[in-house]
């Protein structure tokens, strides 16, 4: 009997093997391979960082199997691009069978090598294939920018990683000639200090900063027409409003004198945009901050601790938590600024504008109450929650906040003293909630502010434009579209 079975089992291995002869594949020259795009193109990659990948696809779109019998990249290994076929890594590769109407995926990076060049550069190289004596390119493209690489080199326990890059009585300056990219915190020491110039750009690695120590100064020079940019060191489009990228711009107390100041800037893309705060001793200087646009934080946009801000013609938009939280007392003056809370994210629960007079001292562990003064005037503080403004204040420091010709999104009205030709709960109308606040043709912020507030430099808003006898609420002031 088991003679039998061991025939049954052979005749029916044999039909089975029989039946899977291997796969033909055609060489028929007039049969060509087919493409995703005939161009990989990439953003501009700093020197030195690898891009992110982009893919291609190759398809075979015809009735026959094909052999690809080489696919390369025309600069070979001194390519500063890189290919992955199937998992694997390299230059060239041979033999790739594809199917009939199947497909293979390429993977494509890209690393810049450093020149002397300042501006942006072109470079350049080919994917070759070969099938069947049919030679197929795509091309693919990228641009190099050199950069200042901040490196951090120190640590110590309970901070994070850092580089000095303005040491004791130093005065450094950044400039706009080439970005500046941090990996890490890049440190302001006590009694140094940082001037960054019209048209930087400063982009931070995944957790990186910019901090200040006690007693250090950040001086941030923008103009009108070469404002600094803080951002992320990715620079894809998918990463142009990719909120989370870097960590904050940390600014412990100044001394009298020698005050922080942030003029012209726009801080976007991080955890959080602004954090001030007393560590060692009390701040001396109030940090000054005019036209500035602090947009797209998973956490705050502001976030204080016993600080004396001064704030005018500024934005701060869309945040994963608070607008502005302002902590541990301090006193805060806030001019013709809009905060536009329309975060979409994630879920928000916490209002956009929070205040507190409680500070816990980093070195005693113990809860101490300070005064509280805060003055919003002229400015606009709305957002998608429907309470955006909460207060959480203990008894005995001297505590005032006041709101002049504004536009508040609250239902706290609780003294009419701290509210003084406001309007609440009224949409401001801007041209788009999610990205730009000019105001809308029927907006109530049009000529709600008080002239008095508007003056010296306020006289123009954030666009430079003037003001004049009416200013409006908010940082940007409405300007008719005149119809040709």
């Amino acid at each position: 009997m088991y003679k039998y079975i061991w025939i049954l089992v052979l005749i029916i291995f044999t039909s089975f093997t029989s039946c899977n002869k291997p796969p033909k594949f055609s060489d028929d020259e007039s049969l060509k391979i087919a493409f995703s795009t005939d161009t990989v193109a990439f953003d501009t990659v700093f020197t030195t960082i690898g891009s992110s990948t982009r893919q291609l696809m190759i398809y075979n779109n015809n009735e026959e199997n094909l052999k690809i019998s080489s696919i390369r990249l025309e600069g070979g290994n001194q390519s500063q691009f890189s290919i992955n076929v199937d998992g694997l890594s390299g230059y060239k590769f041979s033999d790739l069978e594809i199917y009939s109407k199947d497909s293979i995926y390429v993977f494509i990076r890209v690393t810049v090598n450093p020149n002397d060049q300042n501006n942006p550069f072109f470079i350049e190289d080919r994917l070759i294939f070969e099938t069947n004596n049919n030679e197929q390119t795509v091309a693919l493209t990228a641009y190099g920018q050199n950069a200042n690489y901040i490196i951090a080199d120190q640590e110590i326990k309970g901070f994070p990683k850092f580089k000095i890059i303005a040491d004791s009585l130093q005065e450094v300056h950044w400039t706009a000639e080439r970005p500046y990219v941090v990996y890490g915190y890049a440190l302001i020491n006590s009694y140094g200090t940082l001037v960054i110039e019209p048209g930087t750009q400063v982009h931070f690695h995944n957790g990186g900063g910019l901090w200040s120590y006690s007693d250090g100064q950040l001086r941030v020079e923008g103009t009108q027409e070469n404002p600094v940019v803080f951002q992320g060191d990715r620079l894809e489009d998918f990463y142009a409003d990719e909120p989370g990228q870097w960590d904050r711009i940390w600014l412990m107390e100044a001394r009298e004198g020698h005050g922080h100041s942030i003029e012209h800037a726009i801080i976007k893309n991080g955890f959080i945009g602004i954090q001030a705060q007393c560590f060692e001793k009390v701040n001396r200087a109030p940090l000054n901050i005019h036209n500035t646009i602090i947009d797209n934080h998973t956490g705050i946009g502001i976030y204080t601790n016993l600080y004396h801000i001064k704030a005018s013609n500024f934005v701060v938009s869309n945040c994963g938590n608070y607008a502005l939280a302002l902590t541990g007392g301090g006193e805060y003056i806030f001019e013709q600024g809009t905060v536009a809370n329309y975060w979409k994210k994630s879920t928000r629960t916490t209002p956009s504008l929070f205040f507190n007079n409680t500070y816990q001292n980093p070195f005693d562990g113990n809860l101490y109450a300070y005064n509280f003064n805060f003055e919003m005037n002229n400015c606009i503080m709305y957002g998608n929650q429907e309470e955006e403004f909460k207060t959480e204040f203990h008894a005995g420091p001297d505590t005032t906040y006041i709101f002049n010709n504004s536009i508040i999104k609250t239902k706290r009205i609780d003294n009419d003293t701290n509210y003084y030709q406001c309007l609440f709960n009224v949409n401001p109308k801007f041209v788009n909630k999610e990205f730009n606040y000019h105001l809308d043709t029927l907006s109530p912020a049009i000529g709600l502010g008080d002239s008095k507030y508007a003056t010296g430099l306020l006289q123009y808003d954030l666009d430079g434009v003037a003001r004049g006898n009416n200013p409006d609420a908010g940082a940007y002031q409405y300007v008719p579209i005149v119809e040709e």
